[in-house]
């Protein structure tokens, strides 16, 4: 989880539009919002799976923000945490979890086939080969994201 967090002179209702009017249903994103007072907001934002190969473009980064009133101007405090999406952790978590129950059972006698070494090596590479390339993309719509709502907000 990366997290970000930065002031601004408007206040979190103001704020919360603008960003929903940009990020919200229209635009391909899911926008949750939750006012608990005139002080505090929390949202959610993410990529909006339309088709099941989406999964691996967009769905890969879950935003997470609250929105501070900070005194009784209009200064508010913007933090935002980034983080993966539930699925994609299942999937790399099942990865490892099958590739190292296949070496398990090789080195407890188990099995003794051949191709299980062979078929554990693989998906255990597998499950670490997507570990990087999602901590690389994921390091890449931070970016993106940062970059996006810094233009929305106009910081």
């Amino acid at each position: 989880m990366k997290s970000w967090s930065f002031k601004t002179e408007n206040n979190p209702n103001e704020i919360s539009e603008k960003l929903k009017s940009v990020l919200g249903p229209a635009n391909g994103f899911v926008f949750n919002i939750e006012r608990y007072d005139n002080n505090s907001i929390t949202f959610k934002i993410r990529k909006r799976i339309l088709y099941g190969w989406y999964l691996a473009f967009h769905n890969w980064t879950v935003i997470n923000g609250k929105l501070l009133r900070i005194d009784a101007e209009k200064n508010t405090t913007v933090k935002i945490s980034f983080t993966h999406h539930f699925i994609i952790k299942l999937i790399i978590i099942i990865h490892f979890f099958l590739g190292l129950v296949m070496l398990i059972s090789i080195i407890l006698r188990i099995s003794s086939n051949a191709s299980m070494y062979v078929l554990g090596g693989i998906i255990l590479a597998l499950g670490i080969i997507l570990w990087i390339a999602i901590q690389k993309k994921f390091q890449k719509d931070i970016q993106k994201y940062k970059s996006l709502i810094s233009e929305i907000l106009e910081l």
